[in-house]
C-alpha cells in the first residue's frame, strides 16, 4: 500500500491540464471497510490535501453519522475520487473529473483494498463508471438504491448547491439515509450516535 500511495501521489499524467497543478488527494488503508468514490477535489481540498475537507464533507459525515476521527482513519474509510486532482473551474461549479484517473488507478487501488464491504458512489460520474447507464439520470439511479445495496449505494453529491435537489426528493432523507447510516455502522461495527 505504501508503494501504491507513493505512486499515486507522484502522478503527473494530466499535469498540463490542471490549472493549480497536480496534487492527487486520496485516502487509502489496507484494512478499510468503506470506500467513498466521489468526483474530484475542490480548491479547498486541493489547498489542504485533505479529502472532503469542506462544507460538502461536513454534510457527508453527517449523512454517514461519522465523526472526523473515524472518517479520516484510512484503516476504516478509503477515499478514491474519480479524478484525484482539482480539475479547474467550469461555468457552474468545477469542471468534470479528469478522465485519466479512473482507468489508470482504480483497478490497482481496488485490488489493494481487500476488505471493502460498502462502496459509496457519490455523483453521476462515479455512478456511470461503476453502475453503468441503466438509469438516465442521477435522480433515477439514487431512487433505485435498493437494487445496488448492501454492497454499493449511489448518493447525490452533498454539496450545498444540491439543497434544491434534497428538497425536491424528500424520499432520500426519509428512506435512503437511515439505511445508509445503519449499513455504515454495521460495516464498521460502531454504535449510532444517541438521538439518531
Amino acid at each position: 500500500m505504501k508503494q501504491l500511495l507513493a505512486e499515486v501521489r507522484a502522478c503527473r499524467l494530466c499535469e498540463a491540464e490542471l490549472p493549480l497543478g497536480p496534487r492527487p488527494v486520496v485516502q487509502l488503508g489496507k484494512g478499510a471497510r468503506i470506500l467513498i468514490i466521489g468526483q474530484a477535489p475542490g480548491t479547498r481540498v486541493h489547498d489542504t490535501g485533505i479529502p472532503w475537507n469542506d462544507p460538502s464533507g461536513d454534510t457527508l459525515r453527517r449523512w454517514l453519522e461519522l465523526d472526523r476521527d473515524t472518517f479520516y482513519n484510512p484503516e476504516q474509510v478509503a477515499i478514491m475520487p474519480m479524478g484525484f486532482c482539482y480539475p479547474g473551474p467550469g461555468k457552474s461549479g468545477d469542471l468534470p473529473p479528469r478522465p485519466e484517473c479512473a482507468p489508470t488507478w482504480h483497478a490497482r487501488i481496488l485490488a489493494a483494498l481487500p476488505d471493502i464491504r460498502l462502496t459509496l458512489l457519490i455523483g453521476q460520474y462515479a455512478q456511470r463508471y461503476y453502475l453503468g447507464s441503466r438509469y438516465r439520470t442521477l435522480t433515477e439511479t439514487v431512487r433505485h438504491w435498493r437494487e445496488f445495496a448492501p454492497e454499493r449505494l449511489p448518493l447525490p453529491h452533498p454539496s450545498p448547491r444540491n439543497r434544491r435537489w434534497l428538497t425536491q426528493n424528500p424520499w432520500f432523507e426519509q428512506e435512503e439515509l437511515p439505511a445508509l447510516k445503519a449499513r455504515v455502522h454495521e460495516v464498521l461495527n460502531t454504535k449510532p450516535e444517541a438521538g439518531s
